[in-house]
């Protein structure tokens, strides 16, 4: 297990991850440090556990109101197959 120090909004955090991870977490660390602050700059300044708060509920809403993936051909095909396999089973 590896330790990443994760600078967000001029606090390091350090924060563990599996070896080989580093990099990914560093760059959600990134992401996370944008976001926070693209709201302090809106909002004003918070005290760390409002602005925690308020991140979280942010990127709860973000990733909430993401579009379902699509189902692929390959998806649909599969479903297709299963329901006929039920109604067969069904029909008996």
């Amino acid at each position: 297990m590896s330790v990443v120090s994760i600078p967000i909004v001029n606090k390091n955090y350090p924060m563990g991850c599996e070896d080989g991870q580093e990099s990914r977490l560093i760059e959600l660390g990134k992401m996370v440090d944008a976001r926070a602050r693209e709201i302090l700059d809106k909002i004003g300044p918070l005290p760390e556990s409002a602005l925690l708060a308020t991140l979280c509920i942010v990127l709860a809403d973000e990733v909430r109101s993401r579009p379902a993936p699509a189902a692929t051909e390959s998806d649909l095909k599969e479903i297709l197959a299963r329901i006929r396999e039920i109604k067969h089973k069904i029909s008996q």
